[in-house]
């Protein structure tokens, strides 16, 4: 017998009229006085106009449908799981107390060391509330060097503020062509870029002084950033203007080379050797934990042996061996080999039999569009980002590859989208960009290791495409421990 919803029924013209036609004449009068009509001989039409006119909200009042304020409420549950609008996981919890504790006392800095996709974002943002409500009013000044990662670190605060904040904040966004009345900031949050904030520090250093006397908490996004000159004065400045200033870092992988240990000893001497590492007990290592667990996909590494026509000249080898990491002049000779491009081609085409979202990142921008029109004209969807494209073109493009659509997508980039961008859908990314840095390789292979507890997946294939004569990795965890001797002694 199907069970008559009282509301619809009342909602309902031709049933509302039978229900009220169905009323003792009694109550039919009751009803009128309560609807403020005088005594009618033929209540029932009068109540029937009188709902035209006012709508049935009466009638549910006098059924007794709407929640009686005065009617005794039903028991609560004795017991009831409550969840967090903005929670953690427990090992984000532990991270987030560690690094609490290091700001507390001097020197007031430290780097906040956790693996691609382990949630730094997240948890950085649980500190930043914490630090606003405790110290209030005050100013945190958030930097990150590209407009992914802000738009990240603005969004999250925004979703982050709401559960967690205690009362009304500004948040600032200070990027690009975006102007701000930086002197106004009283209370709240900054989200600024670190070549916006430089620029400040060269034609208006007063500005930033005034800010840093307000800033009693700065965080730095890919903190391995912190030494390039121009971006440590604006740090120094923010957080040592005041004893009470604190600064943090966040980074997937504190160092910045593979090779280069004398720039990851500074690095880890500009935080003073001060370091909060994800650990879980029982791992060895955090990324085997997250694996296990969930958190990231397992990634599959796959090499892929480029052929190649292209002969480096002594110049460009004296150029890889010397340099921190591959030139411009290297990257594009690379994308013009047009062996080498095939064999990518052969590559992506063959991963979208097993993937639906594919990142490729690209040796140049031109070798990312000629694979995105050569992928067109085999039908399979590709897209193409640089730091060339126009904002709005390059937002939509991102939305698209981020949608639902059933169909396979292919992301080509060069220069973008290896950090800020979270794409959890995608599988499998293609590394054609050689590089030095075991950062930049770290991040390259993280845009594919979301994993099914992030909304991603189980496993992610990691094709690397290697060059002779040229560098390559080839494990996430050695990408997260190779600094750990460097942080340990940090005078070395």
């Amino acid at each position: 017998m199907a069970v008559i919803n009282p509301k619809e029924a009342l909602e309902n013209s031709a049933k509302r009229t039978k229900i009220i036609r169905l009323l003792p004449i009694e109550k039919a009068r009751e009803l009128c006085a309560k609807l403020g009509l005088e005594a009618e001989r033929n209540p029932y039409s009068a109540i029937e106009a009188k709902i035209a006119e006012t709508g049935v909200q009466p009638l549910y009042d006098f059924f007794g449908i709407v929640e009686d304020p005065h009617a005794p409420r039903a028991a609560a549950s004795t017991s009831q799981s409550v969840p967090a609008a903005y929670g953690l996981f427990p090992h984000q919890r532990v991270a987030a107390r560690k690094v609490a504790e290091a700001l507390a006392r001097a020197p007031r800095k430290v780097i906040l060391h956790m693996p691609t996709g382990a949630g730094k974002t997240r948890t950085a943002m649980h500190l930043v509330a914490r630090h606003l409500r405790e110290f209030g009013p005050t100013v945190v000044v958030w930097l990150a060097q590209n407009r992914e990662l802000l738009e990240q670190a603005s969004d999250e605060f925004d979703k982050a503020w709401q559960p967690l904040g205690d009362r009304d904040v500004q948040l600032v966004r200070f990027w690009g062509n975006r102007r701000a009345a930086v002197n106004d900031l009283q209370d709240g949050i900054m989200i600024a870029g670190l070549a916006k904030m430089a620029s400040l520090d060269t034609r208006d250093v007063s500005t930033l002084l005034s800010l840093a006397d307000r800033a009693s908490l700065t965080v730095i996004d890919e903190a391995h950033q912190a030494i390039a000159p121009t971006y440590a004065n604006v740090l120094k400045a923010l957080s040592t203007k005041r004893p009470e200033n604190a600064l943090l870092g966040l980074t997937a992988t504190p160092g910045r080379s593979w090779s280069k240990i004398e720039e990851d000893k500074r690095l880890s001497n500009f935080f003073d050797g001060q370091k909060v590492l994800l650990e879980v007990e029982g791992y060895d290592d955090p990324v085997s934990f997250l694996m296990e667990e969930e958190y990231l996909a397992r990634p599959e590494f796959k090499q892929l042996e480029a052929p190649s026509d292209l002969r480096f000249e002594k110049s460009d080898q004296a150029l890889v061996e010397d340099e921190p990491e591959i030139s411009d002049e290297i990257l594009e000779k690379l994308g013009r080999d047009a062996a080498r491009t095939e064999a990518v081609l052969g590559a992506i085409v063959d991963a979208t039999d097993r993937h639906d979202r594919i990142i490729v990142f690209a040796p140049s921008v031109e070798n990312a569009k000629l694979l995105q029109a050569m992928l067109t004209i085999r039908d399979i969807e590709a897209l193409f980002v640089s730091g060339e494209t126009e904002t709005a073109e390059r937002s939509r493009r991102i939305r698209r590859y981020k949608s639902n659509a059933k169909n396979k997508i292919v992301m080509l980039n060069f220069g973008v989208l290896t950090t800020g961008f979270d794409a959890p859908q995608t599988s499998c990314a293609i590394i054609a960009r050689p590089t030095r840095s075991l950062v930049l390789y770290s991040q390259m292979v993280g845009r594919a290791t979301r994993g099914i507890r992030a909304g991603g997946n189980e496993t992610a294939e990691i094709i690397t495409v290697t060059d002779p004569a040229l560098p390559g990795f080839g494990s996430v965890t050695e990408a997260f421990s190779n600094w750990e001797d460097v942080w340990h002694d940090p005078t070395g």
